[in-house]
């Protein structure tokens, strides 16, 4: 029995186990080069331990929390996530400079048929200077879109859990 075969899937499907899907990862550096205005960075995985994880609003996994940086040089972090929609969820983007200030909120892949105005440039920069600590609320601090109800606040609430998150991270001076 020839066991190379076996041995190539085998090492494939370790290979494929780790990082983002190819599909997220192309749009992460494509958003990355594009804020930071960069070509080239490094983008490591940030873990957060189980413990300090379990008590924050916003999920902390493997692979949805990376600092990315220049040659040693910090440039920020990058949290990616997924809220619900009406029927399913959608996958999201969100990066921060190196004092954890919302730079960019990006919608990756909205999967409905109604609500992907969310994903608007024009509607995702209201989050932009955001930091841990401050308060976002629909219909208050962020505009509703008619149509995208729950989309909107949906998003608007992961957002303010990755804020109170990230200020939770802040005082125990993980980050």
């Amino acid at each position: 029995m020839n066991l190379k075969p076996v041995s190539i899937f085998v090492l494939a499907l370790i290979l494929m186990s780790f990082g983002l899907p190819q599909n997220i990862q192309k749009k992460v550096d494509k958003e990355i080069e594009k804020t930071y205005g960069i070509e080239t960075f490094n983008f490591t995985e940030v873990k957060i331990a189980s413990e300090v994880a379990k008590d924050l609003p916003s999920k902390f996994e493997s692979n949805n929390f990376f600092k990315i940086d220049d040659k040693g040089n910090l440039l920020g972090y990058a949290y990616l996530s997924k809220a619900p929609s009406k029927t399913a969820q959608f996958d999201y983007l969100v990066l921060l400079d190196k004092d954890l200030i919302v730079l960019k909120s990006k919608v990756l892949i909205y999967r409905e048929e109604y609500g992907g105005e969310i994903g608007s440039t024009r509607w995702l920069k209201q989050f932009i200077g955001k930091k841990g600590g401050d308060e976002v609320k629909h219909g208050e601090n962020i505009v509703a879109i008619s149509g995208a109800t729950i989309s909107v606040r949906s998003m608007t609430n992961a957002m303010n859990d990755l804020l109170k998150s990230l200020k939770i991270l802040q005082n125990k001076n993980i980050l």
